[in-house]
């Protein structure tokens, strides 16, 4: 499942809502799921694994728990 940043423009009671969808459908287990967002929280807050882009480059990545400790926020920030 492709999702292309599906909080732009959204409400923030149903941003919730599709957090919560996205959770029970990782939770299955029985797709990948990637996630392109630039709402850092919401991405957050559901990763397993996080990649960082810059000019089409990767210039960071890891495992979702870690992305606070190491600096993601400040590098997806507009």
């Amino acid at each position: 499942l492709i999702l292309d940043e599906p909080t732009e423009g959204i409400q923030p009671s149903v941003i919730k809502e599709i957090g919560a969808v996205i959770k029970k459908l990782a939770a299955r287990g029985d797709m990948a799921i990637l996630l392109v967002e630039q709402f850092y929280d919401f991405a957050a807050e559901l990763a397993d694994q996080y990649l960082v882009m810059s000019r089409g480059e990767i210039i960071q990545q890891g495992r979702g728990e870690t992305m606070e400790a190491e600096g993601v926020r400040g590098l997806v920030a507009i």
